[in-house]
Order: structure tokens, then sequence, then C-alpha cells
């Protein structure tokens, strides 16, 4: 067998004699098992059980990690606990003491983690994360970037990476990150298929991002760039709780419905005592190529405004752009791209800022890189 012929029955019959408390049979058998995603010989499933025995059950997961793992042509397996609940966990109460959050949560190696978020998808969160991790890196930083965005993984398109994650170290369970431009990339879009529907639920989202931020060989980072999935519901709030985030970047358009979601979105981060480095206002206005007129299509200044009415730092304004557009669907981002182009200029100004914010110094800045993607 080998990691083109690895089929879901082979992996189910690797769970048979497999069980635990709450589950019906083995897992060879069992209606709990989700569906099984197998690529490049990576494979995923998760478990649905009682939250109750999630801790009872752990021996279980990690045995059927192994027995997966143990086949011929898996390269790694991740199993995650699943649970169906009526309710969703209470976020921690905002009266939290501030301060460092969850110094013994940390990653090795990293010095600062920062979240790139919005209230909604669509305002071009993503586009902005790979440019800001890309300004970073232009002011001789060691950058990375994790994509959150488990049901919609953006950073392989937008980097132009198309390769698979190898183990660290022969046997290793740690994943070595891939590497674009300079930077460090991690995201589920590299384990999975483009057109693959990650029909999972919260539980299981976040042991897999977990696992993308503990189980990667990052090495010595100066910053590491989250792209949050869109949206404030419960993955984004456990997220934001369980990463030691040293700030959060909220990204919206110019108008008042994407504002309202931006609200949302600081107020989540404000709830968990997570820092709002600032607001980015993406969208903002179009300046015709050819008549030199500049158009508010969809409005300006409103995430300025909404800015100083909360109190927080607003970072920059980006136009919209044909020419930006393009350059990121084709995985060629603007700032290694076009370095001498005004939306370059716009991101390295806003990565300096950011970079201000969690450090407190400025970057040890040199010319920007003339990576000429053709």
């Amino acid at each position: 067998m080998t990691a083109a012929t690895l089929t879901a029955e082979a992996v189910r019959a690797a769970l048979r004699g497999i069980t635990g408390p709450g589950i019906d049979g083995d897992l060879a058998t069992s209606r709990q098992i989700s569906e099984i995603s197998i690529r490049n010989g990576q494979v995923v499933f998760a478990i649905t059980v009682d939250p109750k025995l999630a801790t009872a059950l752990e021996p279980m997961r990690q045995a059927a990690e192994r027995a997966v793992s143990s086949l011929p042509g898996v390269s790694r397996a991740i199993v995650a606990l699943t649970a169906e609940t009526r309710t969703a966990p209470r976020p921690q109460p905002a009266h939290r003491p501030h301060g460092p959050r969850m110094a013994n949560n940390a990653v090795p190696g990293i010095r600062h983690i920062i979240a790139v978020a919005s209230g909604k998808g669509g305002v071009g969160k993503s586009t902005t994360a790979v440019n800001l991790a890309l300004g970073l890196a232009s002011q001789d930083l060691r950058v990375g970037v994790l994509d959150a965005d488990i049901y919609g993984p953006s950073l392989p398109r937008l980097l132009g990476v198309t390769a698979r994650p190898t183990a660290a170290a022969p046997g290793s369970k740690v994943l070595a990150p891939l590497e674009a431009f300079g930077v460090k990339v991690m995201s589920m879009g590299f384990l999975v298929e483009e057109n693959t529907a990650m029909i999972w639920r919260g539980p299981m989202v976040m042991s897999a991002l977990q696992q993308m931020l503990r189980e990667v060989a990052w090495g010595e980072l100066d910053i590491l760039v989250v792209d949050m999935p869109p949206g404030t519901g419960d993955a984004q709030l456990t997220l934001a709780q369980q990463t030691p985030l040293a700030g959060a970047v909220i990204v919206s358009t110019p108008q008042d419905l994407a504002l309202i979601d931006a609200r949302r979105g600081i107020a989540m981060f404000r709830k968990v005592n997570v820092p709002v480095i600032g607001i980015v206002e993406n969208m903002s206005y179009f300046l015709c190529t050819t008549c030199g007129t500049r158009h508010e299509i969809f409005g300006h200044g409103g995430a300025r405004a909404e800015a100083d009415k909360l109190g927080v730092p607003f970072l920059g304004e980006v136009p919209l752009d044909q020419e930006l557009r393009e350059r990121s669907d084709s995985g060629r981002p603007v700032v290694v791209s076009a370095p001498d182009s005004v939306h370059s200029g716009i991101y390295r100004d806003m990565a300096a800022k950011v970079w201000h914010a969690v450090s407190g110094t400025v970057a040890p800045r040199r010319p920007a890189p003339r990576i000429i993607v053709e």
C-alpha cells in the first residue's frame, strides 16, 4: 500500500479493536467516526464523543493515531475528539486580570504572535495578513504565518505554495513548515484537497489549529502572524483565549455593515484581554487608472472614524486595485512582486506600526526586497 492507494477502508481496518467508554463497538465500525480525509499520506478524521468523557478517551485517541500512522503510505495522522453539544462553551469572564496572557502556554521560539481578524468574511483579511507578514519580513524580522481559517484556507493560493509538509525529522510527529518569500507558512490547505468540504465541529477545528501551532517546527521567529477565521463565533473566541496573542489587527471595509462586524471583533478581543493593535480600512477607495478620478465605492473614512470612536489606533487605508487582486490570485503578493508600488509602501508602513506596538522598538529596516515574480 502506498499514499496513492491508501483508502478510508484501510484506515478503518487499522482501528479494529480500539474502543473506549461511550464508543459503540470499536472505532472500525463506529458511526462516531467522521468522514476520513486522505491526501498525499495525510489522514485526518474526528471521533464524536460525550464531552464529559473527553479526558478518559484521550488514550483511545492516541491509540487511533498510532494505529493509523503505522499504515504503509501514511506520513501523518491527525485524530481529534469532537462533541455535539446544545450550548457553546462559555467565554472566560471579561474581568480577567490584565498582564501577560498564558505565559506558560507560550510557543517555544516565537517571540510574538499576532492575529489578523475581521468580524465578517470578504473584507480582504487574508490578503492583508499575507502582505503584512511580508512587510514585517522586509524589515529583517524572522516571520511565520499560520492560516487558521480551517473552512476556507487562502494562504496556499495567495503565496503560490503547492507543496506538502513533511516531518521535521524521521519518525517525528512534528511537521516542518513550508516557506514562501522568506516567510514560514502552515495551512490546512496544504493537508487536504482544495475542493474538500471541511465539515468539522468546533472541538475538531481547535484540535487541528493547536496542532498546526504547536506541532510545527517554527524555529526561532520574531513574530507569527495568524490569519484568523472570519467572524466572532466560538472557534474564534476559543482560539483567542488559547493562543498567547500579543495583539490583534482588525480588517474592515468602510461601509457601516462591515464596521458593525468590526466592532464585534474588537469587543471579542477586549473580552479576553488581547490588545487591539489597530484597524485597517481595506478597499478604501478606487483610483481610476484612466482618468485619475478617485471613487469611494464603499464610502471612505469609516474605519478611521470607528478607530477614533473606540480609542484604538488606525493603521492605514488600502485602496481597491485590480493589480493587487491579480497578484494575490496568482500567488505573487504585491509586497514582494511590486516592492516599489503604493500598496507595498502602505503594507510596509503598517508592518512597522505593528512591530512597534508589540515590541516597543523599531525593526532594523533594510531596503525592500526586489523579488520580481514573472
